[in-house]
């Protein structure tokens, strides 16, 4: 996994908890740190966890890397 892939994995967490906590509390974290939904650097946060999801959007698709392992070698006698 690249670096860009961990920051957009963080991000989506990030982005999921705030979810989580507007579910079922009615409280934005995200809001509530940085002035509100409108305020501007929150909607920059807002935007940068929608374009990490769209990146780990690829990661649904990529094929899961297969551990290569070696044949057991016996010896016969």
């Amino acid at each position: 996994m690249s670096g860009i892939q961990r920051a957009a994995l963080v991000l989506t967490i990030i982005g999921a908890i705030n979810w989580g906590l507007i579910g079922f509390f009615q409280f934005d974290l995200v809001g509530a740190i940085f002035g509100g939904q409108g305020s501007a650097i929150s909607r920059i946060i807002f935007g940068l966890v929608g374009i990490a999801g769209l990146v780990n959007l690829g990661l649904l698709f990529k094929p899961s890397e297969e551990r290569s392992t070696q044949p057991e070698t016996r010896t016969e006698r």
